[in-house]
């Protein structure tokens, strides 16, 4: 009996080439996290905009361990029983962005499907810790979908943080390949009724699973039909050999051109571009 070919690896294209980081600022923040041992997932995901970012003042956190209970196709996140929730997380993040002088906050966090709250209560207490410990700090929050429990998503909406993201990740048919245990239209649902409630909203799709263009465009309708104000488009890279394989390197000009397609359909920002990260630009998103 045959088996099967493991699928093709491309050679990344020239245009997905990173640049050192470098400026006073960012290493003004690279002393103060070397020097404070903190954590945050721009450093520990390898996020090739990391310079950038720290250079703009923008920082993403990492709350609620790291180790999550789903087993997305795409994600490097370690999957399986995790720790017990620390009480003391929200403090230590506030001092941690106190510390290091962050203008804007980014926190995301694991899938805690463990949990009957979903993490939503310390989610909400750490957006209260940055806001009591560092008040000049605006936030993002990129929350997971909490299962649906609307209860666990009020807690969110309550605290009221500047802009709120949910990642749909890819389009509808690739769902439930991508992110096994998430809904497509129950991600639909939590950006819904999180822009019901005022909220400004944001979703990131990642491109080069095997996407066409056509449900790139639908997607991006869907978004725009329950009112979300930034997108962010990049390109999908395979963490290890046990994950999705690229399908497709999409070109830059590519990029560019959804970028337009995006805001002639109405989204106020869109970040479109090989190497952007959901947390790309973020401070420019806070209007």
């Amino acid at each position: 009996m045959e088996t099967a070919a493991p699928p093709k690896r491309y050679p990344k294209p020239k245009w997905l080439r990173v640049k050192l980081p470098t400026g006073e600022n960012y290493r003004k923040v690279r002393q103060l996290v070397d020097e404070h041992k903190l954590h945050t997932i721009c450093e520990s995901g390898n996020c090739p905009n990391m310079g950038e970012c720290w250079g703009a003042g923008t920082a993403t956190f990492m709350i609620l361990g790291n180790v999550c209970t789903r087993s997305c196709g795409f994600c490097a996140v370690a999957t399986g029983r995790p720790d017990t929730v620390d009480p003391f997380e929200p403090v230590r993040v506030g001092k941690s962005v106190k510390t290091m002088g962050v203008k804007h906050c980014v926190i995301t966090s694991v899938d805690r499907d463990d949990l009957p709250d979903g993490g939503s209560k310390i989610w909400a207490e750490t957006v209260e810790a940055v806001r009591r410990i560092s008040p000049s700090t605006t936030l993002e929050t990129l929350i997971p979908d909490f299962k649906g429990n609307w209860d666990n998503l009020q807690r969110i909406i309550e605290v009221a943080p500047e802009i709120v993201s949910h990642n749909l990740e890819t389009v509808r048919r690739l769902t439930k390949k991508v992110r096994i245990q998430a809904k497509y239209d129950r991600s639909l649902e939590v950006l819904r009724r999180l822009k019901q409630a005022d909220m400004k909203t944001k979703s990131g799709v990642m491109l080069g699973l095997g996407e066409t263009e056509e449900e790139i465009l639908e997607t991006m309708d869907d978004l725009r039909s329950v009112g979300v104000d930034v997108l962010t488009l990049g390109q999908y890279l395979q963490p290890t050999p046990k994950h999705l394989p690229v399908v497709e390197f999409i070109p830059p000009e590519k990029f560019a051109l959804y970028k337009m397609l995006g805001l002639q359909k109405g989204f106020r920002f869109v970040e479109s571009g090989p190497l952007v990260r959901s947390s790309y630009h973020a401070e420019k998103h806070v209007f």
